[in-house]
This record gives C-alpha cells, sequence and structure tokens, in this order.
C-alpha cells in the first residue's frame, strides 16, 4: 500500500488533493461526496467582510487613504446572495458535525477589524485552519509596492496574532519579490503560502460597448507558473506550500509534489469532470508511484526542486535562453 500522507499547514492530511475555495464548499452533502471520493481536505468559499451590512452601502478600505470609499451598486447585489457572517459560521459548525476531513475557512476582508474578528469567529466555529484571501489590486499610481506589501505582513501579522489555529496566506504573482514576500508572510505568522490567486480578467463586449466580467476555468497550462515558483521558493522558507489553478490531471499532482508542494488545490477539474475525478487522481497516483517503485509520496517530495543550486537566478536565467534555443532554427 502506497504511503500518500502529506502535511500542510499543521494539519495531518491523508493525501495531497485538497479542494480549492470554489463553489464545490456551498454544499454539505456535496462536501460529503468530496470526502468519500477521497479528498483530503476542503477550503471553504471565501467570506467576504462586506456581506456584514450591506444597508450601509460603504465601508472603510484597508489600503485607501482617510476612509476613501468606492463600492459600485452591483458590488452590494452579487454580495447580498452570500452568506452573512452569523450563517458563515453556523455553516461551518454544521460541516463539522458532519465531515471528518479539515476543514478550512476563507476569509477576504477589507479593514483590520473586519478581518480579525471573523479570523477568531471562524476559529470558535471550529474550523481546522484559515486561508486569508488578499484579493487587493494596487490601482492608486501614488500607493508604492513597498506600501502595499507593508499592509500584507501587518494584516497577517495580527490576525496570526488573534487565534491558535494556522493561517495560510494565498498571494498573487504580481508581488516585487515573491521569496523575499513568503519569507516575511512566515516571519509574520503564517503556516502557509498559496500559490496563486486567479486575478479574473473583465473583457470589453463591442457589441454592447461595456466591461464585463469573463471566468474562464483554470487548464493545466496555468500550472507552469506555479510550479516553477513551488521549486524556487522549496527549502528556502519555512512555509508549507499549496499549489492552486491549473491542476488537472495526475501528472499535475505528481510534477507539483516534486517541485516542492506540499498539496495541490483543485476546483476547476472538479467543476469540469464531477466529484468522481479525485478517485481516479487518487488511483493513477498510486499507480505511479508503485510503477516507480516507490512506498511513499513523501520520497518524491521536493526531488525536482532547486534546493541543490547555489545559484537559482543564474539558472533560471540559463533556462530562459535554453527555452529560446528550443524554436527550430530553419523557421528563424
Amino acid at each position: 500500500m502506497i504511503d500518500l500522507s502529506v502535511e500542510y499547514s499543521g494539519l495531518k492530511l491523508k493525501n495531497p488533493i485538497v479542494v480549492s475555495s470554489s463553489p464545490l464548499g456551498e454544499n454539505i452533502e456535496n462536501i460529503r461526496e468530496l470526502e468519500k471520493k477521497g479528498v483530503a481536505a476542503i477550503v471553504l468559499p471565501s467570506l467576504f467582510e462586506e456581506q456584514e451590512d450591506l444597508e450601509k452601502r460603504s465601508r472603510f478600505l484597508l489600503y485607501e487613504k482617510n476612509g476613501y470609499k468606492k463600492y459600485l451598486d452591483y458590488y452590494f447585489d452579487i454580495l447580498k446572495y452570500k452568506l452573512t457572517p452569523e450563517k458563515y459560521m453556523k455553516y461551518i459548525t454544521e460541516i463539522k458535525d458532519k465531515v471528518n476531513i479539515p476543514v478550512i475557512g476563507s476569509l477576504n476582508g477589507v479593514s483590520v477589524g473586519g478581518w480579525i474578528n471573523n479570523a477568531i469567529s471562524m476559529e470558535e466555529a471550529g474550523v481546522d485552519a484559515i486561508e486569508i484571501n488578499i484579493y487587493f489590486l494596487p490601482t492608486n499610481p501614488d500607493m508604492d509596492g513597498q506600501k502595499v506589501e507593508e499592509n500584507y505582513l501587518k494584516l497577517v501579522d495580527q490576525i496570526t496574532g488573534s487565534v491558535a489555529i494556522p493561517v495560510g496566506v494565498k498571494i498573487h504573482p504580481y508581488l516585487s519579490s515573491i521569496p523575499n514576500m513568503v519569507k516575511s508572510l512566515g516571519d509574520a505568522g503564517a503556516s502557509a503560502v498559496v500559490i496563486f490567486n486567479r486575478f479574473y480578467q473583465p473583457d470589453i463586449n463591442l457589441e454592447k460597448m461595456i466591461v464585463e466580467p469573463a471566468l474562464k476555468l483554470s487548464t493545466s497550462e496555468e500550472l507552469l507558473l506555479r510550479i516553477r515558483w513551488a521549486a524556487i521558493l522549496f527549502s528556502k522558507v519555512d512555509l508549507d506550500i499549496a499549489i492552486t489553478g491549473g491542476v488537472h490531471t495526475v501528472e499535475d499532482v505528481i510534477k507539483s509534489i516534486m517541485a516542492g508542494a506540499n498539496v495541490t488545490m483543485l476546483a476547476s477539474a472538479l467543476l469540469e469532470k464531477g466529484n468522481s475525478h479525485v478517485e481516479s487522481l487518487l488511483q493513477d497516483l498510486e499507480k505511479w508511484l508503485e510503477a516507480k517503485n516507490y512506498q511513499s509520496i513523501q520520497q518524491i517530495y521536493g526531488s525536482l526542486s532547486q534546493k541543490s543550486i547555489s545559484e537559482p537566478a543564474v539558472f533560471e536565467r540559463a533556462n530562459y535562453l535554453k527555452v529560446l534555443d528550443t524554436y527550430p532554427r530553419e523557421n528563424r
């Protein structure tokens, strides 16, 4: 029997397959089915701080000077269909009564007080860990990158200082120095980093002459950015690593673990193929490990990371040149 067990963010998991924050976690029966299919843990859909007191129609933004208010009516029209914090906490309690896998709460806030209060409430409701989803895209030219990152770190420090359960941080790939930022998140108390948040890009509808949202599920092509950074971060930071976005096949799972990820988080693949896809992934993972004469998934953990490379920056530049040189010379 192949040992697929892993550890992530202070949790002991039976395998590296975790359901990422998505609509898959909106229904308790669906979560129970995912547990039966073999998932090791689930990250619940994000709780948005604005879901509380929507009638006020405004909040002080954490990252805006002088309490600048900038909310649109349709924004609140969408949020009113989400669970309020009170109902969200009740939902957590109900889930914990019916499933045995670890449940990770997902938190997306706008004010320091809101982040902290909801994190404490999540802990009291029974979540095993918290994932902070900092979805903030700087648009103010007067706000420099250092200020943005300082706000991130201050927030993480205050949240981790307010709860006793593990706290992971979901980041985006547009930070100026990802390794330094991840290291700093660890210093601020984070137990794990989730790479990467997907910023959904709006499109322009030329017929209606409007800007409209465009939701596209991930593909395996998105995995490349993530395994690259997992390989760079592995052994250089003290945080656990989760890869989310682009995990669809057993090959994607294996590559992620070999690059240095503790777990892989899935949503798009399950939305497309159904919950039974988890069973297929686990069966194929065991078969692959057995065929390669491995007894444990830990034997491949970080095996293709950059842990043994003395000059990672030089390696990355050399790899860039090598990729460019792969284009057929006769077509140049």
